[in-house]
């Protein structure tokens, strides 16, 4: 027996002015996923656990079989597992956003885009190098992810602050929302700093350029320690294979599963982009 997953993470979207107040999905064509409708069963379940954030992080957790209450420690933490980022067990790893902030004057700022226009990875890297050149120490470190999301790792770090997610503040002052309790400050000094790296360099000053949003500052969230979870094949004594366009559920996060290509995500996520299935996933579902 083999199942296949499909995670539509996002895909409901939010309505949109130019299709008249639909969502993106309430105005595609879709006959493949109304047939599966059609001769399916339909029925609604509970991924995010009470008491915790409905993230796609808890949620994934849940749908591919582990307990949040159990195995979840942050977003940010499953992040570095899959992308192969070591920690220690006192290290504290952190979501890292590019971001773009926009100006109010008298030095108010607001959350213009938290993914500066779906920056592209190629830029992002560049950027996330130059973090590292200028605020790397004994007990930070940058590492580059896919697009806007990257990890920040403190070496023997808290894990204590009040971060709020960019993407729940859009168009909100970041003053009442930015990092509070023990530790803040180190996350404040960070965001403040690289807004003097970000801001000039020739990435950010090209994007502005051509008109796109251009990232200006980080923004650190989604904390937690490094996860201690039982590869798949542990838990289920089952293999398969997992695709995925972020890091969030990269294979590497749930041991040996087929390897197989990464999605591109698209630069936006209101024009789908039509991709092949990686060849191993194509190999695993005809074996």
């Amino acid at each position: 027996m083999k199942y296949v997953v499909i995670i539509g993470d996002g895909m409901a979207d939010r309505p949109i002015a130019e299709l008249g107040n639909a969502t993106v999905l309430q105005a595609a064509v879709t006959p493949c996923m109304d047939e599966l409708a059609r001769r399916g069963v339909i029925g609604r379940a509970r991924t995010i656990p009470p008491g915790f954030p409905p993230g796609s992080d808890v949620a994934n957790l849940s749908i591919l079989g582990y307990d949040p209450a159990r195995y979840y420690t942050g977003r940010a933490p499953l992040e570095a597992a899959s992308m192969g980022v070591p920690l220690a067990e006192a290290d504290a790893a952190y979501r890292c956003n590019l971001v773009a902030l926009r100006s109010l004057g008298d030095g108010r700022f607001v959350m213009d885009d938290y993914s500066s226009g779906h920056i592209s990875t190629d830029e992002a890297h560049i950027l996330i190098a130059a973090l590292n050149d200028a605020l790397r120490s004994d007990g930070i470190s940058f590492y580059s992810g896919v697009s806007y999301r990257h990890l920040m790792v403190w070496k023997d770090g808290r894990v204590d602050p009040v971060c709020t997610p960019p993407h729940d503040i859009l168009d909100q002052e970041i003053a009442s929302h930015l990092p509070e309790g023990e530790g803040s400050m180190v996350l404040r000094d960070l965001m403040r700093r690289s807004v003097g790296v970000l801001e000039c360099h020739p990435v950010s000053v090209k994007r502005a350029a051509q008109g796109k949003k251009a990232p200006n500052s980080i923004w650190l969230w989604g904390q937690g320690r490094r996860p201690h979870l039982p590869t798949y094949q542990e838990k289920y004594g089952v293999s398969g294979a997992l695709i995925s366009a972020v890091d969030l559920t990269k294979e590497n996060l749930l041991g040996p599963l087929h390897r197989t290509s990464r999605l591109t995500p698209h630069p936006c996520r209101r024009k789908p982009a039509e991709q092949p299935v990686p060849a191993r996933l194509s190999g695993f579902l005809h074996r």
